[in-house]
């Protein structure tokens, strides 16, 4: 009955046919080889200097999602950093997206990301209102 279920996650038919079940009891290390194969890891990163962006440049091109944490580099490394990630994003159709202050989400085509983080500047311009600070 597993190999079954192994032959079908396997398979070429499409994920629409299993069931959620099915779906949902693979186990981590076959999810793990899947994504190995298909590129669908988010890799978390903090580059300590400039020589590291050729590291996630390597994981955009494998089709792997990226975020990037500068908070651990100098604003001019940084902002070398960002230049360089900017062209390889460029060059593979990928997409950048501020996530927070120094943290940056890299993403190649084959990742639709969704929604946006706004920045507390644009809230508190466009809000005069009183509100919490958490």
């Amino acid at each position: 009955m597993a190999l079954g279920k192994l032959k079908k996650l396997f398979s070429d038919e499409d994920e629409a046919n299993m069931s959620e079940d099915e779906y949902y009891t693979v186990s981590e290390d076959e999810a793990l080889k899947e994504a190995d194969k298909t590129g669908n890891k988010m890799i978390l990163l903090e580059p300590r200097a400039y020589s590291e962006s050729q590291q996630i440049a390597d994981h955009l091109k494998n089709r792997n999602s990226v975020v990037v944490n500068l908070k651990r580099v100098t604003s001019a490394q940084a902002k070398r950093i960002i230049d360089f990630l900017s062209g390889c994003i460029y060059s593979i159709g990928g997409t950048m997206q501020k996530i927070g202050v120094g943290i940056y989400l890299c993403t190649p085509k084959n990742v639709n990301v969704q929604g946006k983080i706004s920045d507390d500047n644009e809230k508190n311009t466009k809000n005069n209102e009183e509100e919490i600070d958490w």
